[in-house]
């Protein structure tokens, strides 16, 4: 693997201990969050590897924690996210999983919303230095890697819908950089993750819901709520 860049050594701005165990941890509870759009009344943690060896002793537990509560990796709340969680009326569980996973820090959310009652389940990968891969979303393989702002785009596999979709982005003047796809079966429900140059806008995510394979569009970003020197957030 080659790094772009001293962060990708490092890793981000943090409350650690550990970019892979602690800031990777709390990326991936955060997209999650982002992808499930509400707080979550359940959420069921299933940690892997290294992950599930160490979760405790490295606030791993925390960490994903914090990021289910839609804490940046640089959070003065983290460290009290399982108490903050509880106030905020989330039952967290965690397990120690067994059997094949893809990387050895891994984690599967089982998540249900406090006001829909939406679920989700999304499994991620820690990788080092922070950065992480999302690699399956309701049994969708995809790669979301949270290094730029992404659109989730629920659809029918039909004949044309990506064709729609990326024309939607080149009348928006939105650049891909990465996108992925799967899908359940020929013409069934689809997943599409678009990872942009540039956050989305209500326009673009407006003209993406109104296609008609279309049946729901969600954002993650990253990047939006870090926090700065004094504890506060700060849009970046």
């Amino acid at each position: 693997m080659r790094f772009k860049d001293v962060f990708s050594i490092i890793g981000p701005a943090m409350v650690g201990p550990s970019s892979s165990h602690t800031a990777g941890a709390a990326r991936i509870g955060r997209a999650a969050r982002q992808v499930l759009g509400e707080v979550p009344r359940v959420a069921e943690v299933t940690f892997f590897g290294s992950f599930a060896a160490t979760y405790q002793g490295h606030g791993t537990d925390r960490a994903i924690v914090g990021g289910l509560l839609d804490y940046a990796t640089d959070d003065h709340r983290l460290p009290d996210s399982l108490e903050l969680a509880a106030e905020a009326g989330m039952e967290v569980s965690f397990e120690q999983g067994t059997g094949l996973f893809p990387h050895p820090n891994t984690v599967k959310l089982h998540l249900i919303g406090q006001e829909t009652g939406s679920e989700l389940t999304l499994t991620g990968t820690s990788i080092g230095g922070g950065n992480i891969e999302i690699v399956d979303v309701d049994g969708f393989g995809v790669k979301l890697t949270g290094m730029y702002p992404t659109v989730l785009i629920h659809h029918m596999d039909y004949l044309g819908v990506l064709a729609s979709v990326t024309e939607v982005m080149r009348n928006g003047q939105f650049n891909i950089g990465h996108m992925s796809l799967d899908r359940k079966n020929r013409s069934g429900a689809a997943l599409t993750v678009l990872e942009l140059d540039e956050a989305a806008t209500p326009e673009l995510i407006e003209a993406l819901k109104a296609l008609t394979a279309v049946k729901s569009v969600k954002l993650v970003n990253l990047n939006e709520g870090k926090q700065d020197e004094k504890g506060k957030e700060s849009l970046t």
